[in-house]
């Protein structure tokens, strides 16, 4: 059996193909890239996500977690499905499509530092405690599967969509998306 063989077998539903996916646009099979895709799965489960589903995600870094659920959930910047704030932290919150100004269930789902306890390579990794090789921080998330993440239910506001106004610089001279009837670029602010 293969590692991305072994990934799928701890994995609901989430195909060998989709994950070479994850990994190609990836550029490797990294800690953080696994990671996002176990929190991907998890995710599906715990709101019942199928593949009809539009979901959102937060991701609380920049670093590999949001790759997976650009290819696996489909989420981008570019389609306002995904959003990276970045705390520095291994959690994302994910939740599906809601009507504007309603009330929905969401999930955060964070990388637990006490359940990583058990797999000292993973915990190593994780608090940085030592250098380890990435393909033994991979063997240490793939036995683990699902037992290092904790998860929470959190209500999530559905925005209502903004009106989007057009506005031509006063300096540069290029139009701009105003926020707050400003009549500068961001651009030239700075």
């Amino acid at each position: 059996m293969d590692i991305i063989d072994s990934i799928v077998s701890k994995l609901n539903g989430i195909k060998k193909e989709d994950i070479e996916k994850v990994i190609e646009f990836h550029g490797c099979l990294s800690p953080g890239v696994l990671i996002g895709i176990f929190m991907f799965d998890l995710a599906k489960r715990i709101l019942n996500i199928d593949e009809n589903d539009r979901i959102y995600v937060t991701c609380e870094t920049y670093n590999c977690i949001p790759d997976a659920f650009q290819i696996l959930g489909k989420c981008t910047t570019g389609n306002k499905r995904l959003k990276v704030i970045d705390t520095g932290k291994m959690a994302v919150t994910v939740n599906k499509w809601g009507r504007e100004g309603e009330i929905i269930k969401g999930v955060r789902i964070i990388l637990d530092y006490i359940k990583t306890a058990k797999y000292p390579k993973l915990h190593a990794w994780y608090l940085n405690i030592e250098k380890v090789p990435h393909d033994e921080v991979i063997l240490d998330i793939i036995n683990a599967g699902d037992a290092v993440y904790s998860y929470e239910f959190v209500d999530i506001l559905v925005p209502t969509k903004q009106k989007k106004t057009i506005k031509l610089c006063k300096i540069c001279k290029e139009p701009f998306i105003q926020k707050d009837n400003e009549t500068i670029c961001l651009s030239c602010q700075n």
